[in-house]
């Protein structure tokens, strides 16, 4: 049972999840697709707020989307068709996983302040606790588990 005080969600201990929050949306690339990547991620936090009582801070917050919006762009820069991003998360950390149809694995640079574009796998290994790239099927999937604090 949850109890709210105030608009506060109270968990006591019957009711704690006892299977990962995962949502996963379709993008066919379109003009968009990277800020509507981003407000799913959004909307799926929320709710790992609420039905996991996850103690998401801002910085964390902007942690995620920031991983969300590289690997999507990423997804949507280099592959020639449609991309899956899924979401996992419970009350210890968030697993953000895209799926397009490229089978080339993306390339992690060496840290180079003077080299521009190209950062964003650099952005995603020193914000996540665990990056893996993976061939699939269909292409690859790229996935980064962040931590919450």
């Amino acid at each position: 049972m949850t109890e709210y005080l105030g608009g506060a969600v109270v968990p006591t201990g019957f009711d704690v999840p006892v299977e990962p929050l995962r949502r996963a949306a379709h993008y066919t690339g379109a003009p968009g697709c990277i800020a509507e990547a981003r407000a799913f991620a959004a909307r799926f936090l929320e709710r790992l707020r609420h039905e996991w009582c996850a103690g998401i801070d801002d910085r964390t917050d902007g942690e995620l989307l920031l991983v969300v919006s590289e690997l999507v762009t990423n997804a949507d820069r280099h592959s020639s068709g449609p991309y899956v991003l899924e979401l996992e998360g419970t009350d210890s950390s968030v697993t953000v996983a895209v799926c397009d149809s490229s089978a080339t694995l993306p390339r992690h640079y060496p840290k180079n302040p003077e080299r521009v574009g190209r950062h964003g796998l650099e952005i995603v290994h020193a914000v996540a606790a665990e990056v893996t790239v993976e061939r699939v099927p269909v292409g690859k999937r790229v996935s980064a588990r962040v931590e919450l604090r």
